[in-house]
């Protein structure tokens, strides 16, 4: 029995307790800031392949560690022991990942203009912001946790890392914390480069903390805006980047529909997949009328028959309560399965909604955090366009055409463009790949901060700001900026780019 003062994580398939932790107390969050503070200097003081050290160090630990976190991570989040591998396997590649942008060098945007009579010498570089503070997600306790895209990114960029453990998998976010510090220590990196604190009011206290720079969160859109609220009313306002939860659409031009069958099945292995507690899974389809888009996908659930078992007890009554508010909004369920099982057990469902109650305001276009997708059905392309224009912005989009020229798809394309971050084509937005090219983001509210990504080459420049400095000697310049270019970064000297920063 565990006592109020402490966290508890459950094992979902039962319900029964997994792990506990005691919150962190005012006194620990100040001596664990004091160390990130300590640590800052250290960080960004290091040439970028240093910090690219590091981080491959931390890799090969949790490698190391691959079978005792998977079995862990399974007792918390009850994922099962395939994608939770797999998961493991990218949280890895991750790490490697954003250690050779860090040793790239290109996130630093190095510029130099040498000055003549008329303009002066300046010269201009990125520096890292200070401690970020990381807030991780329930349906990822590997790829956005204690490591994840997050952490990873900021360490590679230079700044020293606080995690809010997530109460859904406080043991797998202790051991990675465990692993990631002795790796750390044994590379020389400052003793405050990555801490952790438990507790909701150690989290809000973390956001209030006067030495943080920013906030990185993945989770619910309820969740991320009371970060951004929190540190919105700080006397010294820091950026939010949140990643929250969105309805994202999947559109189907007539010429797309030849091929239903196809896309029924692929749309309810996304919106199925992880227990559809995907921030990427398709929300709701815009099909054309006639084609029973509905009962096709729901006959493929049913062939399916998932049983979906939650991540925490609150996840699994907010898919029941989210259905029941589909309906109370207008829509029909098709198909309803499971969510009897034992412990944090939900439904799966697929519901269908007349086209007008697809608009601004509506309960449809609210996420359902779990294996639900909505269907509607269209008269006329020219009605997608109308229904686009109201979408609130979303993380990602599916467009499925027809197999040749479709005269509607760029014409939706631009509109789906208008509203999300990434748009997928005649494929599943599901699984967000590790590309340089990635953009995990995208318009309010899918995130706070539309031009940043969380995913990709460009996650490193959330935690970094542009200096200028003019009219400096170049042994005055910190490292990065200096024209002698002692970390051999690329940059632009005179407006030609050169990859060592020598002309």
């Amino acid at each position: 029995m565990t006592s109020a003062a402490t966290e508890t994580s459950h094992d979902p398939r039962t319900g029964l307790p997994a792990t506990t932790a005691r919150p962190t107390s005012p006194a620990g969050l100040a001596r664990t800031m004091a160390r990130a503070v300590a640590a800052a200097a250290g960080l960004s003081r290091v040439p970028p392949k240093e910090r690219a050290r590091w981080l491959y160090a931390v890799a090969d630990a949790v490698e190391a560690a691959r079978d005792e976190l998977v079995r862990l991570a399974d007792w918390e989040t009850a994922l099962g022991g395939a994608r939770l591998r797999g998961e493991l396997t990218r949280t890895i590649a991750q790490l490697r990942f954003y250690a050779d942008e860090a040793a790239a060098g290109h996130y630093l945007r190095v510029e130099h203009d040498t000055g003549d009579e008329q303009v002066p010498n300046m010269a201009r570089v990125s520096v890292p912001l200070g401690p970020v503070a990381v807030f991780g997600a329930s349906n990822f306790p590997f790829a956005f946790g204690v490591l994840g895209h997050d952490t990873a990114s900021a360490l590679a960029a230079g700044c020293p890392v606080v995690v809010k453990a997530h109460p859904a998998h406080l043991g797998v976010s202790d051991r990675l914390f465990e692993i990631a510090r002795t790796a750390l220590a044994g590379t020389g990196a400052p003793d405050g480069a990555l801490g952790t604190v438990h507790g909701f009011e150690a989290g809000v206290a973390l956001v209030q903390h006067p030495d943080l720079a920013a906030v990185a969160f993945t989770g619910s859109q309820a969740g991320g805006m009371a970060l951004w609220r929190l540190a919105n009313e700080r006397p010294v306002v820091i950026p939010v980047f949140a990643e929250m939860g969105t309805v994202n659409p999947v559109a189907v031009t007539p010429l797309g529909a030849a091929r239903l069958d196809e896309v029924a099945r692929g749309l309810v292995s996304s919106f199925t997949l992880g227990h559809g507690q995907y921030c990427t899974k398709p929300g709701l389809v815009l099909a054309p009328r006639g084609e029973e888009f509905a009962a096709r996908v729901a006959a493929e659930l049913a062939r399916l028959a998932p049983d979906p078992v939650m991540l925490t007890r609150g996840i699994a009554d907010r898919v029941t309560s989210g259905i029941e508010a589909l309906r109370d909004a207008g829509a029909t369920t098709t198909v309803r399965l499971g969510g009897d099982g034992p412990g944090w057990s939900a439904p799966a469902a697929v519901l269908e909604v007349p086209l007008d109650q697809v608009k601004a305001g509506s309960r449809v276009l609210e996420e359902v955090f779990g294996a639900v997708v909505v269907v509607t059905e269209y008269d006329s392309p020219e009605q997608i366009l109308d229904t686009l224009a109201q979408w609130p912005g979303a993380l990602a989009a599916t467009l499925v055409a027809g197999a040749g020229q479709d005269p509607w798809a760029a014409r939706w394309l631009d509109a789906l463009s208008g509203r999300v971050g990434r748009v997928v084509l005649d494929g599943w937005p599901t699984g967000a790949p590790l590309t340089r090219a990635q953009q995990h983001g995208g318009p309010w509210p899918a995130t706070t901060q539309p031009t940043a990504t969380s995913i990709g080459a460009r996650a490193l420049e959330r935690f970094v700001r542009p200096v200028a400095y003019q009219g400096f000697r170049d042994e005055l310049l910190p490292p990065a900026a200096r024209r002698s270019n002692p970390w051999s970064l690329p940059c632009r000297v005179d407006g030609t780019w050169t990859e060592d920063g020598r002309s």
